[in-house]
């Protein structure tokens, strides 16, 4: 696919595209854009009396609507266009509409987060520049077990792990002890993860694992449990990558039935006392030997994934101040009060400004 080159004087014009979550209704399968929705409880909003969804489907809107005004404040011509699972369709747009650059925010083709990096995969067969990591980073990237062992070979501390495939017959590794966390190997955003992630017991571990297996159809990531502070290191760039203000989820007050994780609840589900006791807070306190530490950590392990533009590092820090890595996240949430936007406004960046920059990186590698 050939395009005009953006020109002297001629703002790119950039295509936001997304893959919008649908719900199953009484009258059929609907965006959820075109339904209204309240909150229910602690953990679900209900969609015009008939379905229930979870406030983490909203993101992707949210993040589409923050990237696409602030593309538009800064000049760009910008359309956003909702992939919806239609592979033929986004073609058939791109073909049409030849974007300059296409700011990515498909996380998803369907219900499957495996196809991200396929999304991805597409923008490359047809030479079209995009935000973010590439598919290769995409796919490596939520093969949590991986990551694990490339952040491994390349001298990264990371919390001991084995993976269960199997629901039966668990038996646990001589190097792992208790407490540990079990999640599901092929997930991101939380997906998974709750405060009965927690084991403590032989038979608790079994339990979890054997759930983990049969809801998600994967094998269960089992990893040492480490109890202690959350941090994570925001990176923007490429040729020379800016490792951001170190930014801490605060889970001090978080009441103590609950274990100290970002669970899917903290995460996600507004109205959850692990919503309501875990705040971002940044820059985090550390001292200055342990700041960069970690974000020299952060830079290599951005390195070895292979992010481009930007991504944002997890961090366990024990209570001897030992620093785990615990994820890497390409393309991570940056809804304007996400924190990764956090970190980028502690660095002086607004989010418009921090935007503009996720474009100029793209659009460098546009031929």
């Amino acid at each position: 696919m050939s395009r005009s080159s953006s020109g002297k004087g001629r703002k790119p014009f950039v295509a936001v595209v997304y893959n919008e979550p649908t719900v199953m209704t009484k009258d059929g399968r609907k965006y959820i854009s075109e339904l209204g929705f309240i909150q229910e409880g602690e953990s679900l909003v209900r969609v015009k009396g008939d379905v229930l969804i979870d406030t983490s489907e909203i993101g992707v809107l949210e993040e589409r609507e923050d990237v696409a005004r602030a593309l538009s404040s800064l000049g760009f011509k910008t359309r956003s266009f909702n992939v919806d699972s239609d592979i033929k369709r986004l073609v058939k747009f791109l073909q049409d509409e030849q974007p300059d650059l296409i700011f990515n925010l498909c996380e998803s083709f369907g219900s499957d987060s495996d196809h991200e990096m396929h999304i991805a995969g597409i923008f490359e067969l047809l030479e079209i520049p995009y935000t973010g990591a590439a598919s290769l980073a995409l796919g490596t990237a939520l093969n949590k077990v991986r990551t694990k062992e490339i952040l491994a070979y390349y001298g990264l501390p990371i919390p001991q792990f084995q993976l269960c495939k199997t629901p039966t017959r668990i038996a646990l590794e001589d190097y792992l002890d208790f407490p540990l966390i079990v999640k599901p190997s092929r997930e991101d955003a939380s997906v998974g993860v709750e405060t009965a992630s927690v084991v403590t017991t032989l038979t608790e571990l079994r339990r979890r694992v054997r759930y983990v297996i049969e809801q998600f159809d994967q094998p269960a990531l089992v990893e040492e449990y480490i109890d202690g502070r959350e941090l994570n290191v925001a990176i923007i760039g490429n040729q020379k990558p800016i490792v951001l203000p170190i930014s801490e989820i605060d889970m001090s007050t978080l009441p103590k039935q609950y274990h100290r994780i970002v669970s899917y609840n903290a995460k996600w589900m507004k109205g959850t006392a692990e919503y309501q006791h875990t705040n971002g807070v940044c820059p985090a306190a550390v001292p200055s030997a342990l700041e960069n530490r970690l974000k020299d950590m952060a830079l290599r392990a951005y390195t070895a994934i292979g992010c481009r533009d930007y991504a944002r590092i997890d961090f366990r820090l024990s209570k001897e101040n030992k620093p785990y890595l615990l994820e890497v996240n390409p393309n991570p949430d940056i809804c304007d009060d996400a924190g990764f936007a956090r970190s980028a406004k502690a660095y002086g960046l607004s989010f418009e400004d921090m935007i503009g920059k996720i474009v100029e990186f793209a659009l460098e590698r546009s031929p």
